[in-house]
Parts: structure tokens; sequence; C-alpha cells
């Protein structure tokens, strides 16, 4: 599944477009590499959101095409947020 598709999808990011904006800015790391938004991510991957004054770290648990809000948080694992 492309990278922007998914964050919109497991809701870490509330729209696609603004998904697409963050990964082309490069404030979105997969596996400590720089993405793109049609970068593939498979279960397993780790990936790195700076957003604004914060940052998270998750790990992907689970890709699906469509997910409800009550399943969305299923689709990763956070492993670190920071506020800077």
């Amino acid at each position: 599944m492309r990278l922007d598709k998914y964050l919109k999808v497991s809701r870490i990011i509330k729209r696609r477009t603004v998904a697409k904006e963050l990964v082309d800015k490069g404030r979105v790391l997969i596996n400590g590499n720089v993405a793109k938004p049609s970068s593939d991510v498979r279960i397993g991957d780790e990936l790195i959101v700076h957003m604004g004054s914060s940052k998270i770290r998750v790990k992907i648990t689970k890709i699906a095409e469509f997910s409800r809000k009550d399943d969305a948080a299923l689709m990763y694992e956070l492993l670190q947020e920071t506020v800077l």
C-alpha cells in the first residue's frame, strides 16, 4: 500500500493530501530512510512522522484498504511519542 494512503487509512494523519505534503517535505521516514508518497509500506515497517512540534514512531501491524474509526488504531503499534 502507498505510504500516503496508509497514513490516511490508519488515521495517523486525517487527510491524504496532508499526508502527501508531509511526506514530500521529508518529514516521514520508513525504517530510517526518507520516504516518498508512493513508497510501499509493509507489515513490520517502522515509521517516524514529524508533525509540527511532535514526533511519533509507529510499527505497522496491519494493512487494510479501509478501516473504521475503531479499527484504525489496530493498524499500528505506537512505539514513541515525543513533543519537542
